[in-house]
């Protein structure tokens, strides 16, 4: 059998990549009651805190009131938590046998990553339209540009992508559900609490602001923010940057590690 061509291994690798994110997109499909429980979540934040938080005015937010500004920031937290917990489903088929089923088709290792992280793309973009309805009958006072709600479903896409590459790291080393559901609830809420999604970092003290900034949460919000709330982003390069480096670095480090020690 001869080798494979660069040509053809590219063209395998995006292959086995979109039939993996087919099967997580199928998923959803099969079960759309998934998409009502999702909205339960950012519905308690948005209507209860967000607009409880909007009354006090301790915040400060410049010239958009609350709960306008945490919008896009709940948004973020939404598609970090489901994501973050996506390596129990990996858990789950690798106790079923049907990870190693995955992982033996004649694709690349890699490409089972990338289409799961694809997957969770997807699955975010959903969140976010379940989030958008909500803040129109909110009335929450964001900018509907075509070109913001581009940028920010491809932040979305990219955001869900890393964290949920992240979860399936954390599932190489831990072999039962119940301890991934322990670390997943360990790393979600200081990564939610120290990012800028419900207040800005300036009012962080400093040690908190120095974690805030390493945070790729951070980036993530402020590119929401911007082209949900302000109609730019100031440090676009820099956001974009971060959270596609952290797509590439877990995606590679996931791609090396999976087959050997999933098997």
């Amino acid at each position: 059998m001869r080798p494979r061509s660069r040509r053809e291994e590219v063209a395998a690798y995006l292959h086995g990549a979109l039939v993996v994110a087919e099967t997580e997109v199928r998923k959803l499909r099969h079960d759309p009651t998934e998409l009502l429980m999702r909205s339960v979540q950012p519905a308690l934040w948005l209507v209860i805190f967000g607009k409880a938080l909007s009354r006090v005015r301790a915040i400060p937010t410049g010239n958009v009131d609350y709960l306008t500004f945490m919008t896009p920031g709940i948004l973020a937290q939404s598609v970090m938590f489901i994501a973050i917990f996506y390596g129990l489903n990996i858990i789950w088929d690798r106790d079923a046998g049907i990870l190693q089923k995955f992982l033996v088709l004649p694709i690349p290792r890699s490409a089972f990553v990338t289409g799961k992280g694809f997957g969770a793309g997807v699955r975010a973009v959903s969140q976010a339209v379940v989030i958008f309805l909500l803040a129109l009958l909110l009335g929450v006072r964001l900018r509907w540009s075509l070109a913001g709600l581009a940028g920010a479903l491809l932040t979305v896409v990219l955001g869900a992508a890393f964290f949920s590459t992240l979860s399936m790291l954390i599932a190489i080393a831990v072999k039962t559900r119940e301890r991934f559901m322990g670390i997943g609830q360990v790393i979600t809420m200081p990564l939610f609490f120290a990012s800028n999604a419900i207040y800005p970092i300036q009012i962080m003290p400093e040690w908190l602001r120095w974690v805030a900034r390493v945070n790729p949460l951070s980036y993530m919000v402020d590119l929401l923010r911007g082209y949900l709330v302000a109609g730019r982003v100031p440090d676009a390069w820099t956001d974009w940057l971060v959270l596609l480096a952290a797509v590439v670095v877990s995606q590679f480090l996931a791609g090396r590690l999976y087959h050997k020690v999933m098997l």
